[in-house]
């Protein structure tokens, strides 16, 4: 009776030393970090692994030791069901179970990059390499590509106008084609079917609204003169003039960013409004939503000339005389504007020879 008690007994010690012994083991593996100090550990997640594959990159790293016990970890935690492919970053001393939770995370490196109204392919292409996302050669040779263009089922020289301005999260990594496609399906996400129905209503493709909206885009300063900037276009348009759109001429030659002079009217290029009538045939730059709403839904006004007052508003006429008149009282302010200056100035001079 005593020996079955004591081997009772020594059978009980030893099963809570065991017990003690696997959860000792099990608290080492989850919680003591590596010996690999405060390094940076950069590791890639493949696109399409499984979640044994994921772990096993993380044993390669000396992330995490057992792996066998992070395999029943993600069962229980259902983690082996997601994990999203990228690059992420660790540090040598992190423990396993962190490891896993930011794996779990899912906070992979990510790049932010914001296109706003206006910009070209090639202010996003200088956006899209100065922040990794991708080598402006590579840019460059896609945003042309007939297999890539006819794929998206985009019938235009390029994806100018194309890729929707707003800010983007773009995973290291990322392939181009995906990175383009993204913005691509933006656009159409804000291009709804609501806007296409008036675009068929109007009988104009969604090329065509592009390309108005972009013009739009870079002739507007306020959300007030949208329809009536796209009101004397689309007069024009009806009348066979020509559109005579100032950013037209400079697109493909130099930045929008720059001062179109004279002899930019002047130039002959397939986009120029000056020398070619009608539309160019595709976009200028990335209009927004309110370009191309603008362009969709023109304002019901009589104008064909508009004229920059400098201060982001526009003088509208109906008749070329108008137009000219405009253009003389706006030099004349400007004029005017001038001699004051040099007036004020004179009396600064004078004042401090006084005061001398």
């Amino acid at each position: 009776m005593l020996k079955a008690f004591k081997m009772k007994n020594n059978i009980k010690l030893i099963a809570i030393s065991l017990s003690f012994l696997l959860l000792s083991y099990i608290g080492i593996q989850l919680f003591v970090p590596s010996n690999r100090g405060g390094k940076q550990i950069e590791i890639e997640i493949p696109e399409g692994a499984s979640y044994r594959q994921a772990i096993d990159i993380l044993a390669k790293n000396n992330l995490i030791r057992d792996k066998n016990l992070f395999t029943v970890v993600g069962r229980i935690t259902r983690l082996d069901k997601r994990i999203r492919a990228g690059y992420y970053v660790f540090w040598g001393n992190m423990s396993p179970i962190h490891v896993l939770m930011k794996l779990k995370s899912g906070r992979i490196i990510e790049y932010e990059i914001t296109i706003v109204e206006g910009d070209s392919l090639l202010e996003i292409g200088k956006k899209l390499a100065y922040n990794k996302i991708m080598p402006s050669e590579a840019f460059n040779a896609l945003t042309k590509d007939r297999g890539l263009l006819n794929s998206l089922d985009i019938d235009a020289p390029s994806l100018e106008g194309y890729l929707f301005p707003q800010t983007y999260k773009f995973a290291k990594g990322a392939k181009p084609v995906a990175v383009l496609k993204l913005m691509v399906n933006k656009m159409r996400d804000e291009f709804n079917d609501k806007l296409r129905e008036r675009a068929e209503e109007i009988g104009w493709s969604e090329n065509q609204v592009l390309t108005l909206a972009s013009i739009i885009e870079r002739e507007a300063k306020t959300d007030e003169e949208r329809p009536l900037i796209s009101a004397v276009y689309h007069n024009r348009i009806k009348k066979g003039m020509p559109l005579q759109a100032d950013p037209t001429a400079i697109y493909g030659i130099k930045s929008n960013r720059h001062k179109i002079t004279r002899n930019d009217l002047k130039k002959k290029t397939d986009y120029n409004t000056y020398v070619i009538k009608g539309l160019p045939p595709g976009p200028i730059a990335s209009p927004g939503i309110k370009s191309i709403e603008a362009a969709l839904y023109p304002a019901k006004v009589p104008y064909l000339y508009f004229v920059s007052k400098n201060d982001g508003t526009h003088y509208f006429s109906k008749t070329l005389s108008e137009h000219n008149a405009a253009i003389k009282r706006i030099k004349a302010r400007k004029e005017s504007a001038r001699l004051e200056k040099q007036r004020l100035s004179a009396n600064n001079i004078s004042e401090e020879d006084k005061e001398g």
